[in-house]
């Protein structure tokens, strides 16, 4: 059974730094690229980031780009997503997304 498994979000400062973790289980995750998404409420869901299979290849959204990181450990069989310089409009639920399949989320929640 394919799994997905988001953690990592919390209540995070202005300016402060977080990294999210997708662990993934029930296929081979060295075969696929994954993604980072987000949805903050009244918002469509946004792509933030991809990342090949190899972990060779890494594409990030403008609206984060030089702010957030994805990178992946196919040993450990997760993906991550380094967050930096957080702003009030970072506040979402973020996702992870491969294998045509979803994790349930985690929260990130910004607040002075």
């Amino acid at each position: 059974q394919v799994r997905l498994a988001e953690s990592g979000g919390r209540l995070v400062q202005p300016g402060g730094s977080l990294t999210l973790t997708c662990a993934a289980s029930g296929f081979t995750f060295s075969d696929y690229g994954m993604r980072w998404y987000r949805k903050a409420p009244g918002k469509e869901r946004e792509w933030l980031a991809t990342i090949t299979d190899d972990g060779e290849i890494t594409n990030v959204a403008p609206s984060v780009y030089g702010r957030f990181r994805i990178s992946r450990d196919n040993a450990r069989r997760a993906v991550y997503l380094q967050m930096n310089d957080i702003k009030p409009e970072d506040a979402a639920r973020y996702y992870c997304n491969g294998h045509d399949s979803w994790g349930p989320g985690t929260q990130v929640t910004v607040s002075s």
